[in-house]
């Protein structure tokens, strides 16, 4: 069975990337979101298996999205994998706290990125 992701991140290239290997290599379907307040509104209608989440965005940055997708009903069952290139032990802690599924870090490999998100969500055949 197919999965769906939805990726949220400001950057146009990441998008990409990400959406590539996913679709290309693991076969899911994917959404794309440009900022978190796009992707919260995907997130509450959608039905997805997990969120792929930039942490540094504009309008809203992804703790806040994923603070808001907690305080949903229906979006806070959503596993969220956190893409950031924050790697202080501080930031993955608070990551580790607030409950996020797991994280890959910037830069990533594109043709492996894929693999990460099924090892962190244990999805493997």
């Amino acid at each position: 069975m197919s999965k769906r992701i939805l990726i949220v991140d400001d950057e146009e290239d990441i998008r990409d990337v990400v959406q590539a290997s996913l679709e290309e290599f693991a076969g899911w379907q994917t959404e794309t979101a440009s900022s978190g307040t796009e992707g919260l509104q995907l997130a509450k209608t959608g039905s997805f298996d997990a969120i792929l989440l930039d942490i540094s965005m504009p309008d809203m940055d992804g703790v806040q999205l994923f603070e808001a997708l907690q305080a949903d009903l229906q979006a806070r069952i959503i596993p969220v994998i956190v893409l950031t290139a924050k790697v202080l032990p501080k930031d993955r802690q608070r990551f580790t706290e607030l409950g996020v599924a797991g994280m890959i870090m910037k830069p990533f490999d594109p043709v492996t990125v894929w693999r990460q998100v099924a090892d962190i969500m244990n999805w493997h055949s």
